[in-house]
């Protein structure tokens, strides 16, 4: 039913102005025809003033809220006949009262469809309106770059409230709305509109338009004073920039200080690296590809071998994994950086104000530096929930991912609790190794974030390769009868009950939480939430201190915090000269599970959710040649594009090596690339590849031309003759 009104007002509109522009009544709003009935119109002012402004009122608002052209000869009209005073009153406000009633419409009409169908692409576009909407609007009103109807129409279809667009159109246009109406006290002498608009007004309006960007910063200057009321700036600093935290987001952020000539001191308490290097992506890829071998050793007869056998010792395993992490700890070293022109110091770090921060080094001396930026890297740790009886687990029986590297004996009975890709790249590799491994996902299924065709994938390798996979389980407790231990879980459905799963170890693998604590943000005020709150800019409340990584988000990837890692910098070196905002339109990910699964943009599950239209285009790896050849013919290529166009807006990969064949989506996607430009491109032959070419190809075959084709083909059998 409000689809019908909605159609009916459209159609009431259309009426409207097929009239307007029907019977030419555009010729009554123009200045030849004011200048012409302009003494009987201040005459019939002169006899009915109430009657006259209440008239001219209502049309004013009219023709603005119909956003019909004549609102500029109209002000003029209006000058003439009531003066400034009165005519300066009369214009402000019908001019106000019209525009927000064509951005109400404009919302009405189109905006839900606008916000369901774009919100995805508009996230960053809504975030600023929210924020500094205000600004943006008074800026467009201030100096016209763009018509006001339009602005009307355009910011309707945002989330801007209706009545900040009123007020600040109230107090935007009034400047303009003076120079119009004093210009029609004068109407006699103005020939053309252009005539009103001199040098020397145009001047003006542009200082008026530098106005609002003034008043911002003006603004910021206010709130960076109240911030910093109770901290005294130093005279001179020792460091451009002090960072804290060593790990991907800590090490880019120093390296680009560095390489741009900036004094930067980088601090890290544990190991430079972070996570990554030392307890995360190196040693569970390290990890991941023995338990890879393995399993390929059980696979011989696939690849033509009678039987393969692999005899190992699992703690040599683990040791391999160590030596991993010493091979490519060099890239992240202390020596490495010094030598870049990083000043690294080994030790903690503790904001005292916020141009200082103090530094315990490992052999107990302290410093303090002083700085004009910070750069705050902390990182994240594992998540371990408050569960009854986990806390009484001894160290090799409470496993996370920063521990379990210690570990030089493997665990017969492991259970997983968590099923996201930490908990499954972590349950495979285990149970290749030879545990017999139990994973509990408390939602319906595994690898939540990704499309259901894919977790089932995934879980079905998983059941193969003999992993029991419990989705849907709660964790209840964990209860231990002598030396026997388990996990009390509670299964999901109208007919609760519960389940008990011994182990030898638990692996508890649910998330993990941001660093917030012990380096000085609670005493300092820094805003946090579950991370520390950040602008687009990476600004914390103290303009002067950044965030990047983990601890910020809302990513926890390498390559997420190396990313903004470069905003991070960049913004702390050289704001308030420049600064940019950053970037997360194009974010890839993957699982480095077998099979393996990569995503860049909008999956399935997301596009339904966010209600965007999109077409699936599907390949299977199964009839790739490169596949076949390698006993991997498993898996698919799914690409999502906008209806009828070749436009990516998101492709997930399952199977082998998906995350590197992801990237050719990735640069597509960053570049606006469709994928008739992925299909023209020559891809080596065997390769896996070759997959993304031939999804494109199913584009491409799905959207031929059925029409021009019939017409080709009844050209070619009149070539035949």
């Amino acid at each position: 039913m409000r689809l019908d009104k909605r159609w009916w007002v459209v159609v009431v509109l259309g009426g409207l102005l097929a009239l307007f522009f029907g019977l030419d009544l555009g010729r009554f709003l123009s200045l030849a025809a004011i200048k012409s009935s302009q003494a009987e119109l201040q005459s019939w002012r002169a006899a009915r003033p109430l009657l006259a402004g209440l008239i001219f009122f209502g049309g004013y608002v009219a023709v603005t809220a119909l956003s019909l052209p004549g609102a500029a000869v109209m002000t003029l009209a209006t000058g003439a006949i009531f003066g400034l005073g009165w005519g300066t009153f009369i214009v402000s406000f019908a001019s106000s009262i019209g525009a927000t009633l064509a951005f109400l419409a404009a919302r009405w009409l189109l905006g839900g469809w606008v916000q369901s169908r774009f919100g995805d692409r508009l996230a960053t576009l809504n975030a600023g309106i929210a924020k500094q909407g205000g600004y943006y609007l008074f800026t467009l009103r201030l100096v016209p770059v763009l018509p006001f109807f339009v602005i009307n129409l355009a910011l309707g279809l945002t989330t801007l409230r209706a009545w900040r667009f009123y007020w600040v159109s109230q107090l935007g246009m009034l400047a303009g709305t003076l120079v119009y109406v004093n210009a029609g006290t004068q109407l006699a002498r103005i020939d053309s509109l252009s005539g009103i608009v001199s040098p020397g007004l145009l001047g003006s309006l542009v200082l008026l338009g530098v106005f609002p960007l003034i008043t911002r910063k003006a603004i910021d200057l206010f709130q960076a004073r109240k911030v910093y009321a109770n901290f005294d700036r130093p005279a001179r600093y020792d460091r451009n920039l002090v960072v804290i935290g060593g790990g991907s987001a800590g090490l880019v952020t120093a390296y680009i200080a560095a390489a741009v000539k900036a004094k930067v001191t980088l601090v890290e308490k544990h190991a430079l690296g972070g996570d990554c290097l030392n307890t995360g992506c190196v040693p569970s890829k390290a990890l991941i590809r023995s338990a890879r071998f393995l399993s390929q050793v059980q696979r011989a007869r696939e690849f033509g071998m009678r039987s393969a056998q692999a005899d190992f010792d699992f703690g040599e395993v683990m040791e391999r994994v160590q030596r991993v992490i010493e091979a490519i700890e060099p890239h992240d070293s202390a020596q490495r950086y010094t030598g870049l022109g990083v000043d690294v110091a080994e030790g903690s770090a503790r904001i005292v104000t916020p141009w200082a921060v103090e530094i315990t080094h490992h052999d107990g001396r302290v410093e303090t530096l002083t700085t004009r930026a910070i750069v705050i890297a902390a990182g994240a740790r594992p998540f371990v929930p408050t569960i009854p009886g986990l806390a009484e687990l001894g160290p090799t029986e409470l496993l996370t991912s920063d521990n379990v590297w210690q570990l030089r004996q493997r665990p017969e009975r492991l259970v997983v609790l968590g099923g996201g890709p930490i908990g499954s790249e972590l349950t495979q590799a285990f149970a290749r190794l030879g545990s017999r491994v139990t994973q509990v996902e408390m939602l319906p299924r595994i690898l939540m974030r990704e499309d259901p065709e894919v977790s089932a994938l995934v879980a079905g390798r998983f059941r193969a390769e003999g992993i029991t996979v419990l989705t849907g389980h709660r964790a209840l407790r964990v209860q231990r009868v002598g030396a026997d231990k388990a996990l009390v879980v509670e299964t999901a459905g109208d007919e609760r009950r519960e389940l008990q799963i011994p182990f030898d170890a638990l692996l508890v693998a649910v998330g993990r939480t941001a660093n917030l604590s012990g380096y000085g943000l609670q005493e300092l005020g820094v805003t946090t939430g579950r991370t520390i709150e950040v602008n687009g800019y990476l600004q914390t409340n103290y303009p002067n201190i950044y965030a990047a990584g983990d601890v910020a988000g809302p990513y926890q990837f390498t390559h997420t915090a190396a990313h903004q890692a470069w905003y991070a910098a960049v913004n702390a070196l050289f704001d308030p000269y420049k600064k940019f905002s950053a970037d997360y339109r194009v974010i890839p990910w993957a699982t480095f599970v077998e099979p393996e699964v990569a995503r860049v943009g909008l999956n399935e599950t997301e596009a339904k959710e966010k209600n965007i239209p999109y077409e699936v285009t599907r390949y299977g790896l199964d009839e790739l040649d490169r596949a076949i050849a390698d006993s991997e013919a498993h898996g698919f290529v799914k690409v999502l594009t906008v209806p009828g166009k070749d436009r990516i807006l998101g492709a997930t990969i399952a199977g082998e090596h998906a995350g590197d064949l992801l990237a050719e989506y990735v640069l597509a996607m960053k570049h606006g690339l469709g994928l008739n430009k992925i299909l023209g491109t020559i891809h080596t032959y065997p390769t896996l590849a070759e997959a993304n070419k031939y999804a494109a190809g199913n584009w491409k075959r799905a959207h031929a031309p059925q029409a021009l084709l019939a017409w080709v083909e009844r050209f070619h059998a009149w070539r035949r003759g």
